[in-house]
């Protein structure tokens, strides 16, 4: 049986785990990254833009968890 919850349950949930993504990002990008989209293009563009700095991997990160 699958449970139905409120909408108003669900956009909570999601903005919290957005809001635990981005904490990770600013901590370590490419972890943000991983979890939003797994080991797909941008994990590996932001591995390279955080090993060039960490700035520019941040900014990826935060944009691509922002972008969902």
């Amino acid at each position: 049986m699958s449970t139905q919850y409120p909408q108003h349950v669900q956009s909570q949930s999601s903005t919290f785990m957005d809001v635990i993504r981005i904490i990770l990002a600013i901590i370590l990008p490419p972890v943000g990254v991983l979890m939003q989209v797994g080991l797909g293009m941008h994990f590996w563009l932001n591995i390279v833009l955080t090993l060039c700095g960490y700035i520019p991997g941040l900014v990826h990160a935060v944009w691509v968890i922002a972008k969902k």
